[in-house]
């Protein structure tokens, strides 16, 4: 449980992130300034920085959770697993576990519609690509590891998690633009693009063949 101040710091900091993420996902992250994400949390603006660098440090807090998770995933999966499989699973137990990885920070809901801001807010999306590149890295160098090959020498780490990565960005922008944008939905289309890419790399596209 914690000592009591460490409960207190505790309930600050989430009460900061609910306030930001609330605020990017309604006014818009450029719109929005630490003072008043500090004044929606009821503290002093000094006492945001004490827990978040700055407005996209908040920005990214909770996806930091699950990069975290996704990662721990990774790691967890059988060593027989196909490298591919293996990330498949580990990205499709992430959403299963999306509420008890996120919830105890905000509501899974709000990061749902944060996620969508990243996406529409050009500083945000640039950002967010840079994560996922060091991520990807990450992920990399773990599969390298786990299948015990030199990752600077073998390239097929790195192109397994590129191909990988490519299929999450499609998945993102697809949500993000469509109409359904609850978790079952998101949870869905991972699974359905990533069963795709056999076909899609090895596959030949023609509706009906030439004649």
């Amino acid at each position: 449980m914690g000592t009591l101040r460490e409960r207190k710091k505790q309930r600050t900091r989430e009460a900061l992130l609910r306030a930001a993420l609330e605020l990017f996902t309604t006014r818009g992250y450029e719109h929005t300034t630490v003072d008043e994400i500090a004044e929606a949390a009821d503290v002093s603006p000094r006492t945001f920085f004490r827990y978040f660098a700055g407005k996209e440090d908040a920005a990214f807090a909770v996806q930091g959770m699950t990069e975290e998770h996704f990662v721990a995933a990774v790691r967890g999966r059988p060593a027989g697993e196909a490298p591919m499989e293996a990330l498949r699973q580990a990205v499709l137990e992430g959403w299963d576990a999306i509420r008890e990885t996120v919830e105890s920070a905000v509501p899974v809901e709000l990061y749902l519609r944060m996620y969508r801001t990243i996406e529409s807010t050009p500083a945000l999306l640039a950002a967010h690509l840079r994560r996922s590149a060091a991520t990807e890295e990450t992920i990399a160098r773990l599969l390298a590891e786990r299948e015990g090959v030199d990752v600077d020498a073998d390239p097929r780490p790195r192109l397994a998690v590129a191909v990988f990565g490519g299929v999450i960005r499609v998945t993102e922008r697809q949500w993000c633009t469509g109409d359904d944008f609850s978790l079952a939905a998101i949870r869905q289309l991972t699974a359905s693009h990533l069963d795709q890419v056999g076909p899609a790399l090895t596959g030949n596209w023609r509706a009906t063949e030439d004649r």
